[in-house]
């Protein structure tokens, strides 16, 4: 009979599969939805899935929502839910209230697996929101809505900020919970006032009475209502078979109130109704304080911590170098060839082929013409475009597409993994705790049974250990971003803790392109000569053509037709019907070597005639000498540079004999180097600018791009360095190791105040209500410990101490003398 009942529960729900169980692989399904979830998942060798917690109660129920979202078959409502559309690739987020654990996570980022249409989808756990990239042509949105729902993740949706709406009635709804926990507690605690004073055994039986009923009935909306979260919680937990933090509480929260009645309808004693309202108001007001601090948090994330992305504003013609976060609607952008749209608008001027890799991960170039619409995160790929901003830039919609694509990145991190297996386990043994000096106390004094139990599963939680990573290297990505550094996630502040290889890029890197002396090598440039300059290298964002642009800054720029860009070779295009190219003596001179020049050397060709070249001389960053200092004796350090070796006695008078140093190096060649390095078990830190460097930085375990004045953002970086902030890297470093060390810390403390409250409770002499404030606090600590710690560590003088002399002496490096390739 048991094996029978065992037979009849689903192996994915675990509900009743009643008398005729749907069969696959020989495992009961309650219904085919079920069963098909599960193949699709084995099928996939997904069924990690089923580690999470044992029957995850995930099931199909296909049709049930159809007249739910039928509006989303209206066209003009469905494109005011798009948050990208291009083609047949679209974008939506979906606010999902029911999101409340791992496994919720994992299975919302696979919905690739239930339906091929899903291209992509992204869960923010602290919004309960699921952004979801996915092809039309396979999937509508309305059929993307039955889908979520069809799996017990119903989105909710309207056309007003829903989320913003529903986050503040969330909020509400917790407050008023407070409030009603608070009121009750006050009042109980007056009427409990007599059981607390001497004589007390004196009053009156009725007294007695109708003080326990009173506080019964003042228990009753608190238990219901306040607590209810924590119970519901609990329920769902053991449902499918699973314990979190909820179900301990839950399980004092009941117990204090199982036993209070008891007592009060028995007219055996008052119970213990103070310190379950208690508990439950300070449990609810630790609750709020989290909500709060991780508001915050977020908060920064989305506004504070913007990459530095600067565009070329135009007014009355002329351009302007202006930071995003002070565009406004109606202004002009001009848009070089890889530069980011930062906002949704219109074309207004050239031809565009947009990348929209960084919002849909697929690199197709889709051709726009004057009056189309352009979304933000498209890249432009070939000429300038001109075009007018519709909507206001806002940062946090950048930053959400840089994350989009990390794959998880920040739940594969060691402290994380090490707080996966803590936490595992944590609550088993507690409850074990629990129990055992409950049943301790109930044989030996059994007023002590109750608070021993209840005070045991409450003061232990793992909220303080859970928050310790978060909290302390959230501030510190906060913190950088102050400093320079802007950073992808927090993961990667523990990424540079275990970094022992750092890879330079030259050009762009450890030069800096605002100090640079250009002449020019060969005929006489005529005035259309240099307008065809000028506006070749307008297209362009290479800091050699940078330069020449800036050099000519006084010429105004033609029209640029059939414009090309080729890395590590030059840009060409044709002006006033005259073809004009630009770059390396191999690209200029078809295959013919570079001279032995100590001077870097742009190529002018004009109709196929080599006109000349510029010399360029620029200067190495500000603090680079002493930045090598630093960083020679902890780091293996490394130069790749697609210039010729001309270069390499100068640097081998600032980096050690032991670095490695390698010229001629293409995009591809410096990929490669990068992917040996790591073959070899090496933690990998690469710096470029982001230009032609997109492969290694990526490829590297932290990949930084530098920034100058016009910042050129790379989406396979993971920070973005200011230019101005180059020589503190060896502080940034300094400041990630620390905080890690905090991190450490603050699981000791977590777990020397887990310590410390068990020993009281377990003792019997810990009230329920002060282990509830115990709870709390243990959260509080922890977040001002790692928050104040974090704090102290960037501004220490330790750290930050740079001596005068050093940095001057740095700025009389001899100057950067090379023959480079352009890009």
């Amino acid at each position: 009979m048991q094996e029978e009942t065992k037979n009849h529960i689903c192996v994915h729900c675990g509900d009743d599969c009643g008398s005729h169980p749907v069969i696959w692989d020989d495992k009961p399904f309650c219904c085919n939805g079920c069963s098909t979830v599960y193949q699709i998942l084995h099928e996939n060798e997904l069924c990690t899935y089923y580690d999470f917690e044992s029957n995850p109660g995930i099931k199909i129920d296909a049709g049930k929502y159809k007249e739910k979202f039928a509006f989303l078959d209206d066209q003009e409502i469905a494109d005011q839910l798009y948050d990208f559309a291009e083609g047949n690739i679209r974008k939506v987020s979906f606010y999902i209230p029911s999101i409340h654990c791992s496994s919720c996570i994992w299975l919302l980022e696979h919905l690739n697996i239930l339906n091929k249409g899903v291209i992509k989808s992204m869960v923010n756990f602290v919004k309960k929101e699921v952004a979801i990239t996915f092809n039309s042509d396979e999937i509508s949105i309305k059929e993307l809505a039955e889908l979520l729902s069809s799996i017990h993740y119903v989105p909710e949706i309207t056309l007003d900020k829903l989320q913003e709406k529903q986050n503040v009635e969330v909020n509400k709804s917790l407050l008023y919970k407070i409030g009603i926990a608070g009121f009750c507690f006050g009042n109980i605690m007056l009427l409990s006032l007599p059981e607390y004073v001497p004589g007390h055994e004196y009053l009156e039986t009725h007294f007695k009475e109708f003080f326990g009923m009173m506080n019964f009935l003042l228990v009753l909306p608190v238990f219901f209502y306040s607590g209810s979260d924590y119970l519901l919680s609990a329920a769902k937990a053991i449902k499918h078979k699973f314990i979190n933090i909820d179900v301990p509480i839950s399980m004092g929260i009941l117990m204090l109130f199982i036993q209070s009645s008891i007592e009060i309808f028995t007219g055996s004693g008052s119970g213990y109704m103070d310190s379950l309202t208690g508990l439950i108001f300070f449990l609810l007001v630790g609750k709020w304080y989290q909500n709060r601090t991780y508001q915050a948090l977020s908060f920064e994330r989305d506004y504070r911590s913007y990459f530095p992305v600067a565009v070329s504003k135009l007014e009355n013609g002329v351009e302007i170098s202006t930071p995003i976060e002070k565009l406004q609607k109606g202004d002009i952008l001009l848009i070089r060839n890889q530069e980011l749209i930062p906002a949704d608008g219109i074309l207004m001027k050239g031809e565009a082929q947009i990348d929209y890799s960084f919002v849909t991960g697929e690199s197709k170039p889709v051709f726009k013409e004057s009056g189309d619409s352009l979304f933000a995160g498209g890249k432009q790929m070939g000429s300038a475009i001109e075009i007018t901003i519709e909507k206001d830039v806002v940062q946090s919609r950048l930053t959400q597409l840089w994350n989009q694509f990390e794959g998880g990145e920040a739940s594969g991190t060691k402290l994380n993994s090490l707080i996966d297996q803590i936490s595992k386990y944590f609550t088993i043994v507690i409850i074990a705790i629990g129990m055992f000096a409950g049943i301790y106390w109930l044989l030996n004094d059994s007023s002590k049974a109750v608070f021993a139990f209840t005070s045991v599963l409450i003061v232990a939680c793992p909220c303080a250990l859970a928050l310790s990573a978060p909290f302390a290297l959230g501030n510190t990505m906060r913190l950088m971003g102050r400093m320079g550094i802007y950073l992808k996630s927090a993961a990667v502040v523990e990424k540079l803790n275990y970094i022992t290889t750092i890879v330079f890029d030259k050009t762009g890197t450890i030069t800096q392109a605002d100090e640079v002396k250009v002449n020019f090598h060969g005929d006489t440039l005529k005035e259309e000569d240099k307008v065809a300059v000028k506006s070749l290298t307008r297209h362009s964002t290479h800091v050699l053509s940078s330069s020449l642009y800036e050099f000519y800054k006084n010429i105004p720029p033609e029209t640029v037709v059939d414009y090309a860009e080729l890395p590590s070779m030059g840009i060409s295009g044709t002006i006033n019907g005259r073809q004009i190219k630009l770059g390396s003596a191999k690209f200029i001179r078809e295959g013919k070597t570079e001279s032995s020049s100590l001077s870097t050397e742009v190529y002018l060709s004009v109709d196929g005639k080599v006109k000349g070249y510029f010399s360029l001389s620029n200067q190495y960053r500000t603090g680079l000498s002493e930045l090598i200092d630093d960083l020679a004796p902890k780091f293996d350090l490394h130069i790749l540079s697609g210039d010729n070796d001309s270069e390499m006695e100068n640097l081998k008078q600032i980096f050690p004999a032991k670095s490695t140093i390698r010229f001629n190096q293409s995009p591809n060649d410096k990929l490669e180097y990068i992917s040996n390095l790591k073959k070899e078990n090496k933690r990998v830190l690469m710096i470029g600018d982001g230009l032609n460097d997109a492969g290694a930085l990526k490829a590297s375990d932290v990949g930084i791009s530098i920034a100058d004045d016009i910042y050129h953002f790379s989406p396979a970086c993971d920070a973005i360095l200011e230019a101005s902030k180059f020589q503190q890297l060896q502080h940034f470093l300094k400041v990630s190791k620390r905080s890690v060390l905090i991190v450490k810390l603050s699981f000791i403390l977590s777990f020397l105040y887990n310590i410390f409250g068990l020993y009281f409770a377990v003792q019997g002499i810990l009230s329920p209500i002060v282990a509830a404030l115990l709870m709390p606090i243990s959260s509080i600590s922890v977040v001002a410990f790692a928050t104040f710690t974090t704090n102290y560590i960037a501004q220490s003088k330790e750290i930050n101490n740079k001596p005068e002399s050093n940095i001057e002496a740095s700025k009389t490096t001899a100057s950067l003398k090379k023959t480079v390739q352009l890009n």
